[in-house]
């Protein structure tokens, strides 16, 4: 035998051996990248709140959690979210979100939802799991959960609050001796962003000592543009001679989203407005009947009547009083000249 044939039988020879050592034992041919890599790690990087769907009693909270990775891959990891009373330290709802084997690299928001009731404050407390190992945890406070607007009556449109300009105002359109044809003028608010859809309006007049209802009416609220303030006019028929309590209500696809009240007094011997003076004075409807002369209308040529309660057709002169000081001031000269 040569000596290259020699050194061919004693390489072939050599990779035998190398490829029954790599079977014989497990894990002695490694791929040096994976001896590098750290060990996978997984934490909380931040937590967000916010409201989803608003219901009548429950409301539900929209929970992101993001999370940072890194190293190598985590796997089985799942995220759990626990809603707590914030004053009965109750457990209120509970939900898991399986995020499965985690590899990228940086941060990821898993998003996830509780359903609480619409009242108090809670604690949301998020634990994240790798295995069934707790790995991280972070606590969220919410409070003010009853302030949220149930969809059903989610409309920016409501009556204007002014501490001047009357949110519910009334004229009288005609009268007679019996009845009194009235006209209330509601003002109406879009405090929203965009123009508001139609809603409608509803009007009881109740008499104030009895609270039987004199009177109802409904119109419709059209669109109001954003920022801006528009009145609705309604038209009712009442007795004449009694104070009324106007209750006006907005009404959205029939749920109730605002009410207000105003009052009517067509008989100011008896008001019904708190700490106001009473005093018997003379009125009638009619004088407030909206003409082409405006409030009061025309008076025919007859003239107003007074305040003292003296008619036109009175004498003139000094009156009774001056009289009896002139008769006085007449005997005391007398007995001087004596």
């Amino acid at each position: 035998m040569d000596t290259r044939t020699a050194l061919l039988t004693a390489a072939a020879a050599l990779l035998v051996a190398s490829a029954v050592g790599a079977v014989a034992v497990p894990g002695a041919v490694t791929d040096p990248r994976e001896t590098n890599e750290p060990p996978g790690r997984i934490d909380v990087a931040g937590a967000t709140v916010s409201p989803g769907e608003v219901r009548g009693e429950t409301a539900e909270l929209r929970l992101g959690t993001d999370l940072r990775h890194r190293g190598g891959t985590v796997e089985n990891v799942t995220v759990r979210h626990r809603a707590i009373g914030s004053e009965s330290g109750l457990l209120v709802d509970e939900t898991t979100v399986d995020v499965g084997d985690v590899d990228f690299e940086g941060e990821h928001t898993v998003n996830g939802t509780v359903d609480v009731e619409r009242g108090g404050g809670y604690r949301i407390e998020t634990v994240v799991f790798a295995d069934g190992q707790r790995r991280e945890e972070q606590t969220t406070r919410v409070d003010g959960v009853a302030a949220l607007t149930p969809d059903y009556a989610d409309t920016r449109v409501g009556f204007t609050d002014g501490s001047v300009w009357p949110t519910v105002a009334v004229s009288v359109v005609e009268a007679d001796n019996r009845t009194a044809t009235l006209s209330a003028s509601v003002s109406v608010t879009n405090r929203g962003d965009v123009a508001s859809e139609d809603v409608d309006l509803r009007l009881y007049l109740r008499q104030a000592e009895s609270n039987v209802i004199a009177a109802e009416a409904a119109e419709t609220v059209g669109t109001v543009r954003p920022g801006r303030t528009d009145t609705v006019r309604a038209t009712v028929e009442v007795p004449d001679g009694y104070n009324y309590y106007i209750d006006a209500a907005l009404f959205d696809d029939d749920v109730l989203v605002d009410e207000t009240q105003g009052v009517a007094n067509l008989n100011p011997q008896e008001t019904i407005t708190a700490n106001e003076t009473v005093r018997d004075v003379q009125f009638a409807v009619e004088d407030f009947e909206r003409g082409e002369g405006g409030v009061g209308g025309d008076d025919g040529g007859d003239g107003a009547a007074r305040d003292d309660g003296a008619s036109d057709d009175s004498t003139p002169g000094f009156g009774p009083l001056v009289a009896l000081v002139a008769l006085v001031a007449a005997a005391l000269a007398a007995r001087r000249r004596r």
